[in-house]
């Protein structure tokens, strides 16, 4: 959630997001081999914003019943439904790491607002930096990294960009891109920094994989905890996945402009399921007028537990609106 402030660069909104600080544990990770793709696209309407290309897509229909089973393709038709419901822009991926398969429902590779989203890239950037300079991160370093990753602080993060990015904010973009966020983008007229990025839903399954599968396994296992023991703030979003399922998340929610009008944006980021099977990415781009921090957060809450056929509507912390 970008704070709106003259620290971060931004101009005034209505709404600010992001608090707070957290310790973290070790887990350890088991990576999935990836097999075959295969696609299955939500229907949504309305004039999208900015939109990346479209990725491949393989395997048929019958493949894609039998491979995914009846009860989950029902789920993903309920999903789809929920999304065609609503107005404005939505897209979710939903990536089956131990089969490789992949659903795609909405507008997937739109670009919308990420949020604070794009703290967990900017984490996991920092420790691989610090590795590659042969160099450890000092403990105020890494006390500001966990507080941006347990409550979304925007402070921490504010501070740790001034310190390390803000000299050099296109390095660090081409680091997010190497970490899956292909698409990702600063935006137009607005300065360079975590807080003005766009990107898509894919883009945020990319970075989960990234995190998942390729990264050292030291930042894997600090970020998988990291991310699991999050607090009640961003208690929504993949974490409607259920407790049963062991997610883990990063959230985001801010009010954006698009079109020279304020509007919500709500994004997350996670993982659930034993070894972390699932890698899931969801945004919603509220359209001006009637939108709301609630109807942001209860409607990214209720579409993953839609998918994982967790009850509906589900439990979700509400951030303050003036946070």
């Amino acid at each position: 959630m970008p704070s709106h402030d003259a620290r971060s660069g931004r101009p005034p909104a209505r709404r600010r997001s992001g608090r707070g600080a957290v310790a973290a544990l070790v887990v350890a990770v088991v990576a999935i081999v990836v097999g075959v793709v295969v696609v299955v696209v939500g229907s949504h309407s309305s004039t999208p914003p900015a939109r990346a290309s479209a990725p491949s897509t393989s395997a048929s229909a019958g493949d894609t019943a039998v491979a995914w089973g009846a009860d989950q393709l029902r789920r993903f038709d309920a999903a789809t439904a929920l999304i065609a419901s609503k107005k404005g822009h939505i897209g979710i991926v939903v990536e089956d790491r131990q089969t490789g398969l992949v659903w795609r429902g909405g507008e997937p590779n739109t670009l919308i607002w990420a949020g604070s989203t794009p703290k967990l890239a900017f984490a996991l950037a920092l420790r691989e930096w610090a590795r590659s300079r042969g160099t450890a991160l000092d403990a105020t370093t890494n006390t500001q990294i966990a507080a941006m990753l347990a409550v979304s602080d925007n402070h921490a993060a504010d501070t740790l960009w001034n310190r390390y990015a803000n000299s050099d904010p296109a390095a660090w973009m081409t680091r997010f891109h190497a970490f899956g966020m292909t698409t990702a983008t600063y935006v137009d007229t607005f300065p360079k920094r975590w807080g003005f990025v766009k990107c898509s839903a894919q883009d945020l399954v990319g970075l989960m994989d990234y995190i998942l599968t390729k990264a050292d396994p030291t930042d894997r296992a600090y970020l998988v905890n990291a991310m699991r023991t999050v607090g009640d703030i961003q208690h929504w979003g993949v974490w409607g996945a259920g407790s049963s399922l062991q997610p883990g998340v990063k959230d985001g929610w801010s009010v954006e402009k698009d079109a020279g009008k304020d509007h919500w944006i709500t994004a997350t980021v996670g993982f659930a399921g034993p070894n972390e099977r699932y890698s899931i990415g969801a945004m919603y781009h509220q359209l001006p007028g009637g939108d709301t921090i609630d109807e942001g957060v209860h409607t990214l809450t209720d579409l993953v537990a839609t998918v994982f056929g967790a009850p509906v509507p589900a439990p979700a912390v509400v951030p303050p609106a003036d946070t």
